[in-house]
């Protein structure tokens, strides 16, 4: 069946996909939108309708395990992705950033289901300190590598982003986190830029950052 005209996606049209009115639109809507956006590339879009679905109820959010499957038939290994930024993880199973030798460019992972959606725009806590045991991975080898890489993409002014998809564990939606991960958006990097909130370090990104679909 045609889906509703009011989810017709357009590629000069993405600014006009503000949070607050993917947030009124049904659960099946939001599909429809999220897997419009995702064909025309539109990462910033598909980040913001992930958003959406994973604060709404599990049980309005299954795309059941047949949807599931041809994501993951879609989606390409965080360790691929990376080398497809020219990036070699030293660690294939905790790393989560990395330095393009060729540029100097900091390459990020982006956990699709932490992203924050507010005033048409994205973010996305990529680390904080372990205060009193909150954030214990922190501490990590692979915590260090990532607050190292964020300063430095502080330094450069900008980062490239990586969207993974998968299922996290109770607590904070994050990388470190999963329970399952599917995989990365192939060919899909997103412009993103680092800002330092007191000790905490963010993601920020939007309709005006510039996104490349190679």
């Amino acid at each position: 069946m045609q889906a509703p005209h009011r989810t017709a996606f357009k590629p000069r049209s993405s600014q006009d996909w503000t949070p607050e009115r993917i947030e009124r639109l049904d659960t099946s809507e939001v599909r429809q939108l999220r897997e419009n956006a995702e064909k025309l590339g539109v990462a910033d879009v598909v980040a913001a309708c992930d958003a959406v679905l994973g604060a709404r109820p599990a049980a309005n959010r299954r795309t059941g395990a047949g949807a599931a499957s041809k994501r993951s038939r879609s989606l390409v290994s965080r360790q691929k992705a990376f080398q497809g930024r020219g990036v070699y993880l030293a660690d294939a199973e905790s790393g989560w950033c990395g330095v393009r030798k060729d540029d100097g460019a900091v390459v990020i992972t982006l956990w699709a289901q932490a992203v924050v959606s507010s005033d048409g725009g994205c973010s996305q806590l990529l680390w904080a300190p372990n205060v009193q045991g909150s954030r214990p991975w922190s501490d990590t080898a692979g915590g260090r590598e990532r607050l190292r890489h964020c300063r430095l993409a502080l330094e450069r002014g900008s980062a490239e982003g990586l969207i993974v998809h998968g299922e996290h564990f109770d607590g904070d939606a994050a990388e470190h986190n999963a329970r399952t991960v599917y995989g990365v958006e192939p060919g899909q990097v997103v412009n993103i830029k680092v800002e330092q909130r007191a000790d905490e370090y963010w993601a920020v990104w939007g309709a005006k950052a510039t996104e490349r679909v190679l």
